[in-house]
């Protein structure tokens, strides 16, 4: 229908975009359900209902864009940019609203990883995704709890099944590969120090220290993402509008 060169490069482009969008989400859907094996229950359990969510999502957007381009639909793909438009003002605003009011901000995040600790952090033997979750990243960022060790104390589900433990093992000092939480110290978990293990360091400070030291980082993938999403917006009314002056 379109013979305009630059609405041929909007289309394929549109068409290749979303296809790749689409193939890396039923990849990464595959690699989940090939390691489930190595996984708690519970953890695949949860981590399915965020996955199905997140997938239907991102589904959806990207048949929008593919079929749209695809069949030079000017209704699917009106409402593909409409959703890259939506989806870019709400990071926008939300990026706004987090440094208009950075203290608030700071407080709410807070608050609401301690109550994921306080609703679902338990032991290894009864994991859950949120637990695990905790774990790696208590792991690979050397920290413990959002502010310290005594965030635990908070969980009826770690109180009840601890025993002696005063720490998890994820806030020792980890020997070998750190996904296996196998501490130095065999007195890490029961008598936590600071030469044997992180537990007066909190997450919340060592995710801001992180995310300082590779601020270039978050930057260019925070501006590649907002790229990515504008070149969608403007490939797709582009399309749209070819589509239109063919017709008339």
């Amino acid at each position: 229908m379109v013979y305009d060169c630059g609405a041929c490069i909007a289309k394929y482009v549109l068409c290749f975009f979303n296809f790749v969008i689409f193939f890396a989400l039923n990849l990464f859907i595959y690699l989940f359900f090939l390691f489930q094996q190595f996984t708690q229950p519970t953890v695949i359990e949860q981590a399915s209902y965020i996955l199905i969510a997140a997938g239907a999502f991102m589904f959806i957007v990207s048949f929008l864009g593919y079929c749209g381009a695809l069949r030079e639909s000017r209704c699917l793909l009106t409402t593909y940019g409409i959703c890259l438009v939506i989806i870019l003002i709400l990071e926008v605003t939300a990026g706004g609203l987090a440094a208009a009011y950075k203290g608030k901000a700071d407080l709410e995040t807070r608050n609401f990883l301690k109550s994921t600790i306080s609703k679902y952090y338990a032991v290894p033997e009864k994991a859950d995704a949120v637990t695990l979750m905790w774990n790696h990243l208590q792991a690979q960022l050397s920290c413990c709890g959002v502010d310290d060790y005594r965030d635990f104390d908070s969980s009826p589900k770690w109180v009840a099944e601890k025993g002696r433990k005063q720490v998890p093992e994820s806030c020792c000092v980890l020997e070998g590969d750190k996904t296996l939480f196998k501490p130095t110290s065999p007195y890490c978990t029961t008598s936590p120090s600071e030469s044997n293990s992180y537990y007066q360091k909190g997450c919340y400070e060592a995710l801001q220290n992180w995310m300082k030291s590779h601020l270039n980082i978050v930057i260019g993938v925070g501006i590649g993402l907002g790229l990515l999403q504008l070149l969608g917006i403007f490939f797709a009314f582009c399309l749209c509008r070819s589509i239109d002056g063919y017709i008339k």
